[in-house]
């Protein structure tokens, strides 16, 4: 059952629209937030952990909302799409992913508002220790110096430093005659590398090498180690391949590469790599072994083996594979180049041109044969081949003095040496039939008309003997082709085009090649394309809303069409026909009116205008439907009222285009529980026709926490319901610091953006004395919230083991603003008051602190309260008033007593502007704000549970 009473309070108030403002909160795994300067901020987070930024946004109409990022890496995707939501969600972020992250609200009113702030992505990666050895010989004495350097490299963020320890001793410049530490360069990233040297080695410098990096526990990143072992036999490496180099192979044979090591020490780690940086996916890695079964061409290449033991540096032996293979063949024949004829004459010239891509090359060979007879050179038929490097891969066969005996078939046979590829054979007939080409367009085959969307086929017939491969291409501008290349082959004179758009239209081109045909100057012929396609009208779809009596003009206009002449157009009012004719190209639009607009006259009117290729649609909903109302937009709720188990939300909304239908005479509230099916509505009269721009407001009451509710408004009119507008009230804890009150009685799991010290000891815990297992410490701790609910929250410290005395566990609260535009600070510092309920029953309690954290003063922490020792087992209240000068937290410390029975409880924590009412004379901390706890809290015997409410005294 909603237990729900909506307390409508009808207040209207005149407002304009409202320019947009711009906050961001982060409630993500922050390690810090910090101020730059004045507007700016630095938010640390560490690598691998999620992101969540919100834009808290004001402004009306509802502004739009986009995050965008500069820096960071230039693979970083989020700088091509920018985010359009309020919050900025990024999981296991990346150190690729930090830099300036901008939030922009805009709704056309004043300049858009726009909040940065920079993010930092810590991370610290295992450090890499690598040793180079220098041999060198002194000229003026006769011996060898051998010098080793041990470099460490570790990639993080913040700078990394770097320290060196020999066994168990550690390492610093001075410390051993025989070593020097270089501090020779800073990096952003790597900040001080440390180069450790061992001048001309000695017994004792053989020992194990630790580096540790460290950025010194910042966002909790604990420190990175190294060690490596130096011995009389540390070796850069060096290894070898049990291959040739080239491997010649057939497709689908199964390779294996091997790389033994033959030396290093360590002994060196074995990786294969090629050429494109990335293995085959069927191919298996066994250690120095790499096997590529059933291999193809695709996969041919370079492939490298590569030994890595950090010394010196990685030692590299490559091979190349290569796939044998017989590809694409062509031939064309040339008719007596000394002769201005394109046709093969008795008496004359004519060569015959075979070409064939082979792989690999070199092992290209060609035969000839005539009539299926092998064929020799001889003085009349010259076989030759041609440089491979002018023209790799062909043979020409020169008939010289062409007789009447050599017609016939002569076949172009290429194979590879060594066999095992099947081989490749073209026939070329040469005959008293063998005549070049000619190209001429069917009729009735050009121009060709299409409509758009259909399959066309432009042909182009070719005669001669034998036929030659059709290039088309586009001729009448610089043009791709329908598959998008510039130029498409064709065997058969057909060029296919698939679902023809009206930009294919225009002049292609047909013309022969030289391939599988003569070698002769290019035929060429000419096919027009005409590509009809219906007429492009606007508006596609229009609303027009009106008050009934007005009058209404719905107008549709041609933009293009092909062909440009219209036949005519047509009205009509659902399926019924109001108005139809011959559609005037002068004018390129068509009107229809309604003087006076009634009931029967709402509906969807259609104007259809039609050509041949078919009809353009213009669609025109007419209605007195009243326009949605515009709910006034703020991100972070607008609670006007909060108590510790209500709230209360200030509904606002202006009502869009209020004077283009009948008077708004009144609105529809609804309003349900999320998860609840159930509406609750009620209607709000309205006296007088809202204004454009009138902001209206209703307050609603007794809204249980921490529930969200659907809220739904629709107005009304003499036409009936309009259109409506959905919000989702969700609440949250007050998160603006500039609210006139902030109450915390942590029931939400954020915990109203409270966040635990990670430099403490251990944490509060957010429990109930329902959930709350307290048989193991029975005599500490509350017994219920401090309003006495079992089924409330509150936070408290379990001092049960692994605690010790004196461990501490701090809780931070949000920052709240108190600082104006000017940077010279405050001349009046406010005053506020600072209260929270404590419970603080047991043997053995410690001590409960309070601290007023302010930014940019030396002395961060002020203690302005503390308590130690047994309190009894009930709530009590404390207050202290504090005068902060800048932007501020408070924190509230519970330190570990003696032993198990310590538990220290706090709840309902509230800061409100101005000074405590009636602050304590004499219990305040030396120079610390005054601060007091209630003492005239008295236990109420109460008949029944019905009579539990607050008592002040």
């Amino acid at each position: 059952l909603l237990t729900l009473r909506a307390k409508l309070a009808a207040n209207t108030a005149l407002s304009s629209t409202a320019p947009p403002t711009v906050r961001i909160i982060h409630s993500g795994n922050a390690c810090n937030v910090e101020e730059e300067r004045h507007t700016e901020r630095v938010y640390t987070i560490r690598e691998g952990e999620t992101l969540e930024l919100t834009c808290l946004v004001t402004g009306h109409p509802r502004p739009q909302i986009r995050w965008t990022k500069t820096a960071g890496s230039v693979s970083d995707r989020f700088q091509d799409s920018s985010v359009f939501n309020e919050t900025l969600h990024i999981q296991k972020i990346q150190r690729t992913q930090g830099g300036r992250y901008y939030c922009k609200a805009e709704n056309g009113l004043g300049s858009p508002a726009i909040k940065s702030i920079r993010v930092d992505v810590y991370y610290l990666d295992d450090p890499v220790v690598t040793v180079h050895q220098s041999i060198g010989e002194a000229k003026e004495q006769f011996y060898y110096e051998r010098t080793v350097f041990l470099r460490c490299v570790a990639n993080s963020n913040p700078p990394v430093r770097y320290s060196w320890h020999r066994g168990r001793e550690v390492l610093t410049q001075g410390s051993d005659k025989g070593v020097e530490i270089y501090e020779p360069f800073f990096t952003q990233l790597q900040g001080e590398t440390k180069i450790l040297k061992l001048k001309n080695l000695r017994p004792q410098d053989y020992a194990n090498y630790s580096c540790i990096a460290s950025v010194r526990n910042v966002c909790g990143i604990p420190d990175r180690s190294v060690v490596f072992k130096l011995t009389n036999k540390t070796a850069s490496p060096s290894i070898k391949l049990l291959v040739e180099d080239p491997i010649v192979v057939n497709p689908g044979q199964t390779v294996s590469l091997v790389c033994i090591n033959t030396g290093g020490e360590p002994p060196p780690i074995l990786t294969w790599v090629s050429a494109n940086d990335s293995l085959p996916q069927r191919s298996v890695v066994n250690g120095g072994t790499l096997t590529l079964p059933s291999i193809t061409s695709d996969e041919a290449g370079i492939y490298s083996c590569v030994a890595s033991n950090n010394v010196g540096n990685p030692a590299k032996k490559s091979t190349t594979i290569v796939v044998r293979a017989l590809n694409r063949g062509r031939f064309w024949i040339t008719p007596d180049p000394y002769h201005n004829d394109d046709n093969i004459q008795i008496g004359r010239e004519v060569k015959i041109s075979c070409q064939v891509e082979a792989t690999p090359p070199e092992e290209l060979t060609f035969s000839w044969l005539k009539n299926g007879r092998a064929l020799r050179s001889s003085e009349r038929m010259v076989i030759t081949q041609t440089d491979p490097d002018i023209s790799p891969g062909t043979t020409n066969l020169d008939i010289i003095d062409l007789k009447f005996t050599d017609f016939g078939t002569y076949t172009c046979v290429a194979a590879l040496k060594g066999g095992g590829i099947p081989d490749f054979s073209i026939d070329v007939n040469i005959s008293s039939t063998t005549v070049p080409p000619n190209l001429t367009v069917p009729r009735g085959k050009s121009p060709l008309v299409a409509r758009e969307g259909d399959t066309v086929e432009l042909e182009c017939l070719v005669s001669g003997k034998p036929k030659p491969i059709i290039l088309w291409s586009r001729a009448d501008k610089e043009a791709p082709m329908p598959d998008g290349s510039m130029q498409m082959e064709s065997l058969d004179g057909v060029l296919r085009i698939v679902n023809v758009s009206r930009d294919m239209g225009g002049s292609y081109r047909c013309q022969t090649s030289q391939y599988n045909g003569f070698n002769v100057k290019p035929r060429e012929a000419m096919v027009e394309l005409i590509v009809q396609y219906p007429p492009t009208v606007e508006p596609v779809f229009m609303e027009m809303r009106q008050g009934l009596g007005r009058p209404v003009v719905m107008t549709c206009r041609v933009l293009r069409a092909h062909p440009s002449r219209v036949l005519r157009f047509e009205w009509l009012l659902s399926n019924r026909l109001l108005h139809a004719g011959a559609f005037d190209a002068q004018k390129d639009e068509t009107e229809y009116t309604i003087r006076s607009l009634n009931k029967e006259g709402w509906g969807e009117y259609t104007c259809n205008i039609i050509n041949e290729a078919g009809a353009g649609k213009c669609t025109f909903q007419v209605t007195g439907k009243a326009y949605p109302p515009e709910f006034y937009y703020d991100t972070y709720s607008p609670l006007w009222q909060n108590r510790p188990r209500v709230y209360g939300f200030k509904l606002q909304w202006t009502q869009m285009n209020p004077s283009a239908v009948d008077r708004i005479i009144a609105y529809r509230l609804g309003i349900r529980q999320m998860g609840q099916q159930r509406w609750w509505e009620t209607e709000i009269p309205v006296n007088a026709t809202p204004n454009k721009g009138e902001l209206m407001t209703h307050n609603l009451t007794e809204l249980i926490k921490p529930e969200s509710y659907e809220i739904r408004l629709t107005p009304i009119t003499r036409f009936g319901e309009g259109d409506s507008a959905i919000r989702i009230i969700t609440y949250s804890p007050p998160i603006n610091p500039h609210l006139r009150e902030f109450h915390c009685s942590f029931e939400e799991e954020a915990i109203c953006m409270f966040i635990q010290d990670k430099n403490d000891d251990f944490d509060w815990t957010q429990h109930s004395a329902a959930t709350r297992d307290t048989k193991y410490t029975p005599n500490t701790g509350p017994s219920a919230d401090r309003t006495g609910s079992k089924q409330g929250f509150y936070m408290y410290i379990e001092t049960s083991r692994p605690r010790k005395e004196g461990d501490q566990a701090r809780l931070i609260s949000p920052f709240f603003n108190v600082a104006p535009k000017n940077p010279y600070g405050i001349t009046n510092p406010p005053a506020y008051c600072f209260s929270f309920f404590y419970h603080m029953y047991g043997k053995h309690i410690g001590t409960l602190n309070a601290f007023l954290k302010q930014k940019g003063l030396t002395a961060s922490e002020a203690p302005v309260w503390s308590l130690s020792g047994n309190q009894g087992d009930r709530w009590r209240q404390a207050k202290v008033s504090i005068h902060p000068t800048s932007s501020f937290q408070v924190i509230l410390e519970g330190i570990r007593g003696p032993g198990i029975e310590g538990d220290i409880a706090i709840d309902d924590v509230t800061l409100e502007e101005g000074g405590c009412r009636d602050p304590p004379p004499s219990e305040s901390l030396p120079n610390a704000p005054s601060f007091h706890f209630d003492t005239c809290f008295q236990p109420l015997l109460l008949v029944n549970q019905s009579q539990k409410k607050m008592y002040n005294c």
